[in-house]
């Protein structure tokens, strides 16, 4: 009897050292910190909830609906999608042009369904604006989105600015954070 005592309580020494040891290890590496602006930043990101992408129905701002969906998939965001068909000052806003319209109502269906297959909410807007950056940053502050996804071209010619017109515009008056999703063109 005193040789498996002796055992037992060796064993028990044993397991308790291990266990002393692992514990006293684990207190002296914590995990490593995150700094300040990394937190933030990451905390700024699952705070997204409303996502506003104006869409052409082109490629680039297809891809632009996908970065969307992609930046708000975890906090399961709402996408709201925008054409805006952009009526020269010479004309009505509320003129019937229904190739135009047409034409929205495509390029709608083919984001929306970019956002089904992800599974999120989507809401699908056509306006009429002289400015379709003045009417994108008025929708955003209309329904209080947490940023804009804008996919733009990636070609530009010699006279052109990478940042055309509607873009610039929304960079200026954008109530929230824009994302700005380019393509990549050929190599010159």
């Amino acid at each position: 009897m005193g040789f498996q005592a002796h055992l037992l309580g060796t064993l028990m020494a044993i397991l308790f050292s291990s266990f002393m040891g692992t514990l006293l290890w684990w207190m002296l590496h914590p995990p490593r910190q995150v700094g300040e602006a990394a937190a933030k930043a990451r905390y700024s990101l699952f705070a997204v909830k409303k996502i506003l992408v104006p869409t052409s129905g082109f490629p680039y701002s297809e891809r632009g609906v996908e970065l969307a969906c992609r930046l708000g998939q975890e906090q399961r965001a709402e996408i709201f999608l925008a054409y805006i068909m952009e009526i020269p000052r010479t004309m009505p806003l509320g003129i019937p042009l229904p190739d135009l319209e047409q034409q929205a109502k495509e390029a709608l269906d083919r984001a929306d369904s970019i956002v089904v297959l992800h599974g999120l909410k989507t809401d699908k807007m056509i306006h009429r604006a002289r400015i379709a950056g003045e009417e994108i940053a008025r929708i955003a502050k209309e329904k209080d989105v947490d940023m804009i996804v804008l996919g733009i071209r990636s070609h530009v010619g010699l006279t052109d600015n990478i940042l055309g017109r509607t873009s610039d515009v929304i960079l200026r008056q954008a109530p929230c954070e824009v994302i700005i999703d380019k393509l990549p063109g050929e190599k010159y």
